[in-house]
Formats: structure tokens, sequence, C-alpha cells
């Protein structure tokens, strides 16, 4: 049962992973798409633009470097998740009240300081090297 669960288990889910990240990188490439064409529509770039552009490059960058490592880094949601929360604040700050404002930019600074903690556990106290990762 094991051997049968090695052989087609691990590999269907492999398969299935694989297939989860390419439609994730189209769907991406597609909104980043929907994007640039509302840009021009408009005939101007906004911040908010920018910055919804830039959590599109995110995440491809985040399913490219999964595809290629097969491991995912913490620190790219993480990274996603400040850089929404700002385009969040620019785009609804008129609307928002003082609670709330500064409720999202100490989610914010709690995120910023997650992944310094994060980077610095990285350097400080990395994982021992597995003899599979070296060669």
């Amino acid at each position: 049962m094991d051997k049968m669960y090695r052989k087609y288990g691990i590999t269907s889910i492999k398969a299935i992973e694989h297939l989860v990240l390419i439609i994730i990188a189209i769907a991406t490439v597609v909104a980043i798409g929907q994007e640039i064409k509302h840009i021009f529509d408009v005939g101007a770039v906004t911040l908010a633009d920018l910055l919804l552009l830039f959590i599109y490059l995110e995440v491809l960058a985040m399913v490219s470097h999964y595809a290629e490592s097969g491991k995912l880094p913490i620190r790219m949601p993480l990274y996603i998740a400040i850089v929404a929360l700002a385009r969040y604040l620019i785009l609804d700050m008129k609307a928002m009240d003082d609670w709330r404002i500064a409720a999202i930019s100490l989610s914010t600074l709690i995120l910023a300081g997650t992944v310094i903690v994060i980077r610095w556990g990285q350097l400080k106290l990395p994982y021992p090297r597995r003899k599979e990762d070296e060669l």
C-alpha cells in the first residue's frame, strides 16, 4: 500500500499542484492585461493602479519561485499583504474613520515587523542543509 501511495498518490498530488500553479499564473496574467486595458481606457495611471500591478507582479514571482524550488517563502505573501493594505488606505482613506486608519496602519507595521523577524531568523538561525539540497 505504501509503495502504491508513493507511486500514484504523490505523483497525482504533484500534478494537481502544477496544474493549479499554471491556473494561478494564467489568471494573474489575465488580471494584469485587464488592469493595463483599464489604464489605457481611462488615459491616466494612478498610484492605486501601480500598486495593483505590483501585487500582480508579486503573485507571479511567488508562483515562479514555488515552481522552481518547490518551496513557498512566507515573506512573499507578507509583501503582498503589505502592498494590499497600502493600496486599501490610498483608495479609501477619505471615507475611513480614524480608528480604521490606525488599525490598518498598525496591521501594516505588524506585517513589516514579521518580515524583519523572519528575515533575521533566516540569517541567524538557518535550517541545516539537507544532502539533497547540496547536490
